[in-house]
Parts: structure tokens; C-alpha cells; sequence
């Protein structure tokens, strides 16, 4: 199955906030304390752990809150393709898998189904290129990125997730229509934390990123609203 082109975001869309929370109803009291400042939420493993995972889901889709699920998914094709066939029949925008086996990824492109978009993760933020050497990989982030890039557009997945440093290589050698969501943004002044190739908003969407993704800088803020609502102004601005 091919890539479906580029998703349709509004602008207020591209700032995806992390739900990183141990509970869904500390995950939910983000929700109504962010309200109107943000349509799209990234739900991952740390409130998987808690059994709330499909309530919050529901919850935010009754919202009318974009949702993006990041499960990162590696196994054999056969396990993976039946989780986004599962997957693919809740109200889900983006589903994450790891892009390191071609044929998972293809038997999940296969997989999936109605509304449902598949990112492929290539190098996580936190690593650089000594933890790449630690793995048997001696080579730049970017050039690994670039090339699980074009395996995952190769295989049907619809986009990537990868830093924003490494946005532009992965734009030219991909083409318009490939999705390209970077986390590890930091705006100015933000703690880096446990992040290792990080860039700020404006950066990241002149590079090529379709969507970011926020979660520290958002929530550690002294006002979190307001810390979300000059993103998007931000990020509204750089659209025009």
C-alpha cells in the first residue's frame, strides 16, 4: 500500500501536546486545563501502564481532539499488522512503529484502515551519535535517519518522526506528501532534559515539519495556557 499524501492540518493542529502522565485522570485534567489552546494529543506508554489508555482516547475524541498514539510498535509482521487492523477502528490520527524492518512496515501499511496514519520512529531524540555506535550503527543520526525515511515511504507508511535537525534532509529526500512530526522541540529558555538533538518552533517548521510535538516545555511552564497559546500563535504566524 502507498504512502496517502500529506494530511490536511489546520494550523492550530501542528502543536501536538504529549500526554505523558502516570494516570488518565491527570492526563484529562491537562486536557481541561489547556481547552481550546490545543486540538491534538499525543498519548504514549507511560499512561498505557495505567489502564486508562482507551478511556482517554474515547474521552478525547468526545472532545473533538485530534489523537495521536505512540506505542511505537516492533514485532513480527504478522503481531503488528493485527494491532493497527485493531487499532484502525478507533478514532486515531497517527499510530508510531518503529522503522527498522521493512516487511513489519509493509505488513502494517496493509494493515491499515480508515482514518488511521502510521509514522515511523528512526532515531529517537535522545540519542546521537555515540549511542548509535553503542548499537553497531557507526554512522551520523542523519544519515540513519534519511535512510529508515525512505525504507518507511518505501513500505507504504505515510510519514517519520524525527528531529527537527534532521527535517530538511529528510524533505528533500522524500518529496512533498511524506508526514513529518518532530518532537525535542525546545523553545528558547526551555530545559533540554534528557534530549539530545532538540530545536526550537520556528526551526523545526522552516526545516520541513508538518506537526511538533510539546510536552515538558508545556506543562513545566509557569502558565501552561499561555506557554501553549504563543506556540500557536507562533506557529500561525510561520504558516502565513
Amino acid at each position: 500500500m502507498s504512502p496517502r499524501g500529506p494530511l490536511r492540518l489546520g494550523a492550530h493542529e501542528r502543536l501536538i501536546v504529549a500526554l505523558d502522565e502516570p494516570t488518565g485522570a491527570q492526563a484529562l485534567a491537562w486536557v481541561e486545563r489547556l481547552g481550546d489552546a490545543v486540538s491534538f494529543y499525543k498519548i504514549g506508554m507511560e499512561l498505557l501502564a495505567s489502564g486508562d489508555y482507551f478511556t482517554v482516547l474515547d474521552a478525547l475524541a468526545r472532545r473533538d481532539k485530534k489523537v495521536f498514539v505512540d506505542l511505537k510498535f516492533f514485532d513480527i509482521p504478522a503481531t503488528v499488522a493485527g494491532v493497527i487492523a485493531g487499532l484502525s477502528r478507533w478514532p486515531v490520527t497517527f499510530a508510531t512503529l518503529h522503522g527498522w524492518h521493512g516487511p513489519m512496515m509493509e505488513a502494517a501499511a496493509d494493515a491499515r484502515s480508515g482514518q488511521l496514519r502510521l509514522l515511523a520512529v528512526t532515531v529517537l531524540t535522545s540519542m546521537d551519535r555515540g549511542d548509535l555506535q553503542a548499537l553497531g550503527i557507526d554512522a551520523d543520526p542523519r544519515q540513519v535517519v534519511v535512510q529508515r525515511a525512505l525504507a518507511a515511504q518505501a513500505a507504504g507508511i505515510d510519514g517519520v518522526i524525527c528531529s527537527g535537525q534532521e527535517a530538511a534532509p529528510v524533505r528533500a529526500a522524500t518529496g512533498a506528501g511524506f508526514e513529518i512530526v518532530c518532537p525535542g522541540i525546545r523553545p528558547a529558555g526551555s530545559a533540554v532534559g534528557d534530549q539530545k538533538r532538540v530545536m526550537g518552533v520556528a526551526e523545526a517548521f522552516a526545516a520541513g515539519a508538518d506537526a511538533i510535538v510539546v510536552g515538558r516545555p508545556i506543562r513545566q511552564a509557569p502558565d501552561p495556557r499561555a506557554a501553549a497559546e504563543a506556540m500557536q500563535a507562533e506557529i500561525a504566524r510561520l504558516l502565513k
